[in-house]
């Protein structure tokens, strides 16, 4: 039976997935909570066939966490599983060598055929994530999320759960005036006036 690893920090979703995987023929493998706990697991000598990856967790985000789990576990087939359905994200998550990307909104039907899209060796965006992904890389849209660097998508997701700038600097490990200073070039990016600002646009895009 294949191996299926799901690495997300809630247990519902870690139930359901699982649940979907056993109908598609998988064995799902452990309990993933954070990108650390997946790659010991891996380090373990776990070699599965799919894994169905979050992009907020504890510590390192899911899209940071692309890279290590591909070096990890080359043959495996990288489905995101997210609530932050943006189109940016969509993008970085392809770009950062995920083979598809599926909203938690998604109905069970959807979460099967992306999984046997992956199995076939292709890749899978739902026809909504597709055509915004076409438009946005013909250059007529422009996705803010999108434009931000990933130490900029760290603070504002920081931002969005209620955290000053000390402790924003405190919780990823960078001076005041580092966390300050990305703070006021997100205010620019997303042409948004104040932390009230940012707090807003973070918890409306889902970030």
């Amino acid at each position: 039976m294949k191996s299926a690893l799901v690495i997300d920090d809630h247990p519902i979703t870690h139930l359901g997935a699982s649940r979907l995987l056993r109908d598609l023929g998988y064995d799902p493998v452990g309990q993933a909570m954070s990108g650390e706990q997946a790659l010991a697991q891996l380090a373990d000598g776990s070699a599965p066939a799919l894994i169905v990856l979050d992009i907020s967790l504890p510590g390192k985000d899911g899209l940071d966490l692309i890279a290590p789990l591909k070096e990890a576990a080359p043959d495996a087939r990288i489905l995101i599983f997210s609530m932050n359905d943006q189109t940016g994200f969509a993008a970085r998550a392809l770009q950062s060598g995920a083979h598809g990307f599926l909203s938690k909104n998604a109905p069970p039907a959807e979460f099967r055929d992306a999984v046997h899209r992956l199995e076939a060796g292709e890749f899978y965006l739902s026809a909504k994530q597709a055509v915004a992904l076409a438009t946005l890389r013909a250059g007529a849209s422009a996705d803010p999320l999108g434009a931000l660097s990933d130490r900029e998508r760290q603070v504002l997701t920081l931002i969005g759960r209620g955290l000053s700038l000390q402790a924003i600097a405190d919780e990823l490990g960078v001076s005041y005036k580092t966390a300050a200073n990305t703070s006021s070039s997100l205010k620019k990016k997303l042409d948004v006036d104040g932390i009230n600002g940012l707090m807003k646009f973070a918890l409306e895009s889902g970030v």
